[in-house]
């Protein structure tokens, strides 16, 4: 008799054993959740949720309008279904303005993605006890981080002289109903908002933008930040380079120099406030490297996404220089662009 049959039938049993063993023990298809997201807020601000998996535990990040990028309370994940809580605190105040009280307030996110897009539904509670406010929101995946880049390769063009002598020629209001607290002489471009008087409410003076928009670069400027100012320099108008009397406190994302909330540098190299600060600020391939006052501070590090005040969520949009105004008074001159070219 011959032993082929049996060698044949022999053959496919094994092939089919190992495929139900490849497909018993192959790793679980990644939740389409579990990633980052450029967010478009109801308002036309900026948003970003970051929702991942480390050490099996469901975690995530979350930034949404202004201020700092946030971890959230809790992630819980049902099929294609994320729910998020995220804990805000705000304060209680009497008619002078004294806090009385700190209050919590938990709001609930529920977001679903289809595909590359993401759509998530916020429930908020109001702080008087009134009721919930409700919102939709839609979401985009961001393309992962390419390789760092090899800065020593990337060509640069001719340089972009961004002030003037006197007049603020190619630079505009961000908001044009706000004060404008930013004047321009001898080449110094200096902000200068106005407290409001005792008892009025508070003034809104603008962020500037320059009309040109711009894609990857090299930025260098001298600052001037008055004792206990602040601003800061959105590179494309969506990552915040911080500008902050920060000279002598401990390393942290919102100091001198720092990708607001983001990146913290390496070490401290801030002057003095009242002191002119040199800044050479690198954007390359979603990289973003720092040089305050000479030393190297961030060293073409990967951007997760945008920052607080960024003017949308778009991380490959080309987009302006903005210079925030709405903190304090601050001081820039000597500003020079020049952009990558291919």
């Amino acid at each position: 008799m011959s032993t082929r049959p049996i060698l044949s039938r022999l053959l496919r049993t094994f092939v089919l054993v190992g495929s139900i063993s490849t497909a018993l023990f192959a790793a679980p298809a990644k939740n389409p959740l579990l990633d980052r997201w450029a967010l478009n807020l109801p308002n036309g601000a900026a948003g970003w949720l970051e929702i991942k998996q480390e050490k099996g535990w469901l975690d995530g990040s979350i930034l949404w309008g202004g201020g700092s990028v946030l971890p959230l309370a809790s992630v819980t994940l049902e099929g294609d279904t994320a729910v998020i809580t995220r804990v805000r605190e705000i304060e209680r105040k009497d008619a002078d303005g004294k806090v009385t009280r700190k209050q919590v307030l938990t709001e609930t996110l529920t977001a679903k993605a289809e595909g590359d897009m993401l759509r998530l539904s916020r429930v908020a509670p109001r702080p008087d006890g009134s009721g919930f406010d409700r919102a939709e929101v839609t979401g985009k995946r961001i393309p992962p981080l390419p390789a760092r880049p090899d800065l020593s390769k990337v060509k640069f063009g001719a340089p972009i002289t961004l002030l003037q002598a006197n007049a603020l020629t190619g630079w505009r209001l961000i908001e044009p109903a706000a004060e404008n607290g930013w004047s321009l002489a001898n080449g110094v471009l200096s902000n200068r908002p106005i407290e409001a008087a005792p008892g009025q409410p508070k003034r809104r003076f603008g962020n500037l933008r320059t009309d040109q928009e711009f894609e990857d670069f090299s930025l260098a400027l001298e600052v001037n930040v008055p004792k206990g100012s602040n601003s800061g320099v959105y590179l494309r108008g969506i990552y915040e380079v911080q500008v902050f009397d920060s000279a002598g406190k401990p390393l942290d994302p919102h100091n001198m120099g720092a990708v607001y909330s983001r990146i913290t540098p390496t070490v401290s190299a801030e002057k003095p406030a009242g002191e002119w600060q040199s800044l050479l600020m690198t954007l390359v391939d979603r990289h973003v490297t720092v040089v305050l006052n000479g030393k190297t501070i961030i060293d073409n590090q990967p951007v997760d996404g945008c920052t607080g005040g960024a003017l949308w969520s778009d991380q490959f949009r080309p987009g302006p220089i903005y210079l925030q105004g709405d903190h304090g008074p601050v001081s820039y001159r000597n500003m020079v662009l020049r952009p990558v070219v291919k």
